[in-house]
């Protein structure tokens, strides 16, 4: 299994970002995916899930703001952000939620 994040960068507060994930060597389609974030000096967090169906969840803190979603005929998670706070600013993780992640992609939401 390969997650190939990419669309991370500097954004202003209130700024939008589009963070995607490109997967490869599994059956995209029929898992469960997830975006997580580890700020500097914390513990990395699930942000937003989406499964196989569709459904999708947020953790409180970016629900409202944030969008998952999934293309299952290109293999590829996205994770749409809006309104973007200081707070936010983490390394983002793409995650098959089976113990495999991709490398990380910086997001620094700053003026």
């Amino acid at each position: 299994v390969q997650l190939v994040e990419s669309g991370g960068g500097l954004v202003q507060p209130g700024g939008s970002l589009r963070l995607s994930c490109a997967a490869s060597g599994m059956v995209f389609s029929i898992y469960d995916m997830g975006w997580s974030r580890q700020a500097p000096g914390k513990q990395r967090e699930l942000v937003a899930h989406i499964t196989s169906s569709g459904s999708r969840s947020y953790a409180d803190s970016v629900k409202g703001r944030f969008t998952i979603s999934r293309d299952n005929a290109k293999s590829t998670l996205y994770l749409q952000l809006n309104s973007l706070r200081p707070e936010d600013t983490a390394v983002y993780y793409c995650t098959d939620l089976k113990g495999n992640w991709g490398q990380g992609t910086q997001v620094l939401v700053s003026s």
